[in-house]
């Protein structure tokens, strides 16, 4: 176990989720995976152990990676920068005290062969300058420094590239510091005060129910799992359809978080965070609140996970569940008989909010009325400025403030999808609308069809977006056709527009980053394939692991009634806006999962009309 006695050892422990396709009693294995950690060796160990028989089934030995950073190591970490000769040097030489210094970490990135995982342990942390204990000091970075820890040795290297003047102005968010004239932005009203409440009630209780971490819902059930890793996972959907359950998938978790930052200048270049594998988001979960996070008629799970001790770890309040009226479900009015009908659309939440340094992740899953899934990233937090001589404007960032700007960056996320669409034997469908040329089957040139190709191997199955096409993705069960003799499916489709890297392919972002180059990837179930940019991540040159890596090394295996795994990637490109200072109003990215003949007819036929009474004349129709 890891304490900060570098001859001890330090754990990260993983649920594993065995898979076996009957139904959601059957009893499953229980397994775990440890990842250990022997600093004084810089040696790493897997250890795979059965809960059930109390067993180690396999130990495996790596001396080319690195795992997770650890909170252990930060702290000690600390210790090391604060007692830095090299670093007191450079902040005297900026007239800077150590004792206002602010060190936030962030994980090496990889530049060069000296930064290979084979070699060292490293960080790279930043640093700022907080006024006082609550000032935002983030708006007071300090610029110009490449600060490099290795985390087995505690030494601390500085490359100190240029000096350039700490931003002046306060950013800060809280009531009382936007009432200061220093600060940016700057409301010396304070606070609005012509809010009036805006109360959620539901008399009745919530309509779903929980035993244990099942959770039902209308027609829906499935079940939440947590981990140190990945965080929230979300196990065995399956809908309520003519007197039966109906399988969807049997996993999806994201399985890597990528946020690339475009800024050239030596002591940014290098900046790209894997907040899967190289932090863990699991760890990194708020305790929800009431009116805040969530709000309504909620109710909350805790999470238990382990520290890098070894040691249980309650995160309490760490999802939320609730359900929210999101408007017209459906409606068609019959002008002649002036007859209408009309239905409100509720769908439920299963949420969890995460701080991963700088920035927040809001990772929601919605299950709808109608049989579509979304899921949804809420993005906000702070950005992570660079400081900037007065007079210049940023080649690659914003302005937010005198003297600070915001490197523009990308952040993807990949969702690993394990499906059992009506049964374990999965197809993958590319669809492409594509006109018929004008002749005798088209006379009018108005024609168009959605054509469909298989993808039929693991090899051919990576593929990109294309709008110009409205390009979408099917999975299908071939095995069961529905009431006109179609192959039930259902869609994945994105809820904003594709992002593809940005960087150089070839370059240390690039090159580790492999999982972004396709919107869609796609192999068969293998159990020890979890993660999109490879088990080992942090300070991972990237062409040993990964979902590339996986699809060259099965290219030939067959995904024509397969136990099917998708892998999607989706993304957004923050060009960043002096708005988005001090804390970025939240911007959503995610996709759908949409049922294609999976259901005989829409499936929100039956969800009952609007009760008029919950809505009365007085509070509802004011003219």
């Amino acid at each position: 176990m890891l304490t900060r006695d570098k001859d001890k050892l330090e754990y990260d422990l993983n649920i594993l989720e065995s898979k076996q396709h009957q139904t959601m009693i059957d009893p499953l294995e229980r397994r775990a995976v440890a990842t250990i950690r022997d600093p004084k060796g810089r040696t790493t160990y897997v250890a795979i152990v059965d809960l059930i028989k109390k067993s180690i089934e396999s130990f495996t030995e790596f001396n080319k990676v690195q795992p997770s950073l650890t909170f252990d190591e930060m702290i000690e970490a600390d210790d090391a920068l604060r007692s830095s000769e090299a670093l007191l040097a450079a902040f005297a030489k900026r007239n800077i005290q150590m004792d206002k210094v602010v060190f936030y970490p962030f994980a090496s990135g990889y530049r060069d062969e000296q930064d290979a995982a084979s070699k060292r342990r490293i960080f790279r942390p930043y640093a700022a300058v907080r006024k006082w204990p609550e000032d935002n000091y983030y708006a007071h970075h300090i610029d110009g420094l490449v600060i490099t820890v290795d985390l087995d040795s505690f030494t601390v290297d500085v490359e100190d590239h240029l000096v350039i003047p700490v931003a002046p102005k306060s950013g800060n968010y809280d009531p009382e510091g936007i009432t200061s004239p220093d600060n940016i932005p700057y409301f010396p009203d304070g606070v609005r005060k012509d809010l009036k409440p805006l109360i959620i009630t539901q008399p009745e209780g919530p309509s779903f129910q929980i035993d244990g971490y099942q959770i039902s819902w209308q027609k829906w059930r499935f079940r939440v799992g947590y981990n140190v890793r990945e965080g929230l996972t979300i196990n065995m959907v399956e809908y309520f359809d003519q007197n039966r359950w109906r399988s969807i998938f049997y996993r999806a978790a994201v399985s890597e978080m990528w946020v690339p930052y475009a800024d050239g200048s030596p002591a940014h270049n290098y900046k790209n965070a894997f907040d899967v594998g190289e932090a863990g988001m699991g760890l990194l979960a708020n305790s929800l609140v009431l009116g805040c996070d969530c709000l309504g008629e909620i109710r909350y799970m805790d999470a238990v996970v382990n520290n890098n001790q070894g040691q249980a770890l309650l995160l309490k309040n760490a999802i939320c569940i609730h359900e929210e009226d999101t408007g017209l479900l459906w409606k068609h009015t019959e002008f002649v008989e002036q007859r209408t009908q009309c239905r409100r659309a509720r769908r439920l939440v299963v949420s969890t909010m995460l701080t991963v340094g700088n920035y927040e992740y809001g990772l929601f899953w919605y299950f709808m009325q109608d049989g579509t899934i979304q899921f949804e990233v809420k993005l906000t937090g702070i950005i992570a400025p660079g400081a900037i001589e007065n007079g210049k404007t940023p080649v690659s960032g914003g302005m937010i403030a005198e003297g600070l700007y915001g490197p523009h960056h990308q952040h993807f996320f990949n969702m690993r999808i394990d499906w059992i669409l009506d049964g374990v034997k999965n197809s993958l469908v590319e669809v492409n609308c594509e006109p018929i040329p004008k002749g005798s089957d088209n006379p009018a040139g108005n024609a168009w069809i959605a054509k469909e190709t298989i993808l039929e191997t693991a090899g051919e199955a990576h593929r990109l977006h294309d709008a110009t096409k409205g390009r979408f993705w099917k999975v299908i069960n071939s095995q069961v056709k529905n009431h006109v003799d179609q192959p039930v499916a259902y869609k994945i489709v994105p809820s904003s527009p594709a992002c593809y890297p940005l960087c150089d392919l070839d370059s240390g972002q690039g090159g580790r980053s492999a999982f972004a180059r396709y919107h869609l990837w796609a192999t068969q179930y293998h159990p020890e394939e979890f993660y999109a940019a490879g088990l080992f991540s942090n300070q991972a040159k990237g062409d040993e692991d990964g979902i590339a890596f996986y699809c060259q090394k099965h290219k030939d295996d067959s995904l024509v009634n397969c136990d099917l795994v998708t892998w999607y990637t989706f993304g957004i490109n923050h060009i960043v806006r002096a708005e988005d200072w001090p804390v970025m109003p939240v911007e959503t990215v995610g996709f759908r999962l949409q049922p294609v003949g999976f259901f005989a007819g829409s499936p929100a036929m039956d969800v009952p009309p609007p009760i008029a009474k919950i809505c009365t004349a007085e509070a509802c129709a004011h003219h």
